[in-house]
């Protein structure tokens, strides 16, 4: 990294103080100068906890400190897409944790305000900086390369979640009694209902790390499109399928009590397969596992490659590249601009599951 870069977070929620506001604070790169939060008590909490030199009582306060050039920002889901735009306007690099909008119109405005600001946006897919779906990733753009395994058949990614938190972690938090800022109204799209806003966005804020998950692994490309939908009255639990690129890749969806995190994808190949495990998404130093299964003139065989990187969290490697990618003018892994074909996809699902139920009206989120 060829040098630091002045950076402030908006947000002191949970995911914020466990997370993303102690990784930025340990990479040497990042100067971690300034803070915004609309709770005073709890920004000044977190402030005199990590030291940081200063607080604002809104994110407009911050983009108006000109020695500041990078954010992160933790929010509600549609709320913090509007705060990378305010953002992104002021000429600061954002890093905005996903959803990076929760429609296709609210992003494309996002997007432009990047171009118009002349900052770059990166979206928080942690699951593309996972050292094991890294390797997956090596893995699976050789074997198509190479031909060894034959064509790509078939992609399945399977999400029942569990427990995220996997008991917590040891970084500290602290709280307030103070109420949660009032939110502005959600940009419904005029096809969707209010009820089915609120199934939409659970669908969303979910399963949207799954779409971009086999997308990147199949090749990141634009040409995939909604083949499918079999979702429950709950807009959750069900399959989904895609046309990848020409490769069928299907979504299984749900919710289940478990005390780790049930979410697994494969590749299947002609003669063989390559296969990701998630862990609980908190749990720290522990990447993705990794098998491949492949047949060879007649000999089969199983491999468990271990990534390089083996105790290593993706959430603090995510926030590593963005402030090396800022500071030597790189793009991102997961910029804006892929993510729009996510949140297209989402309101996609979304259409087919209301026309299936016979809910969907006329009208568009543009």
């Amino acid at each position: 990294m060829g040098r630091a870069v002045n950076f402030g977070y908006v947000g002191c929620g949970f995911v914020a103080q466990k997370v993303h506001i102690p990784n930025f604070m340990s990479i040497p790169g990042c100067n971690f100068r300034a803070l915004a939060e609309l709770r005073p008590k709890l920004g000044r909490r977190v402030q005199e906890r990590y030291k940081v030199p200063r607080l604002y009582s809104s994110h407009l306060e911050l983009a108006e400190d000109d020695e500041i050039e990078a954010v992160g920002i933790s929010g509600g889901f549609h709320v913090q897409g509007e705060i990378a735009r305010d953002m992104l306007r002021a000429g600061k690099h954002v890093f905005v944790e996903k959803p990076m909008a929760v429609t296709l119109k609210q992003g494309e405005g996002i997007i432009d305000a990047a171009k118009k600001g002349g900052a770059k946006i990166m979206v928080g897919y942690m699951k593309r900086y996972d050292a094991g779906n890294l390797l997956v990733k090596d893995l699976v753009d050789g074997y198509r390369k190479g031909g060894e395994l034959g064509s790509v058949l078939y992609c399945r990614n399977h999400g029942f979640c569990g427990d995220w938190v996997a008991g917590g972690l040891d970084t500290p938090m602290d709280e307030t009694d103070e109420p949660y800022p009032e939110q502005p109204p959600p940009p419904v799209p005029k096809w969707m209902s209010e009820e089915e806003y609120a199934k939409y966005v659970g669908y969303l804020q979910q399963y949207i790390h799954n779409i971009n998950l086999m997308r990147w692994f199949l090749g990141s490309s634009d040409r995939v499109k909604v083949r499918g939908v079999d979702l429950d009255e709950d807009g959750y639990t069900g399959i989904t399928v895609f046309d990848m690129d020409g490769v069928r890749a299907v979504l299984e969806s749900g919710g289940i009590t478990y005390y780790r995190w049930d979410e697994h994808t494969q590749i299947y190949f002609q003669h063989g397969w390559v296969q990701t495990w998630a862990p609980p998404l908190l749990m720290k130093n522990a990447t993705a596992e990794v098998e491949v299964y492949r047949e060879r003139d007649g000999a089969h065989e199983f491999l468990r490659p271990i990534p390089e990187d083996k105790w290593s969290w993706s959430y603090r490697n995510e926030a590593e590249h963005f402030i090396e990618s800022v500071a030597d003018d790189r793009e991102f892994r997961s910029p804006g601009e892929d993510a729009l074909i996510d949140i297209k996809l989402a309101e996609d699902v979304f259409r087919f599951h209301l026309k299936r139920n016979g809910d969907v009206g006329t009208g568009s989120s543009h």
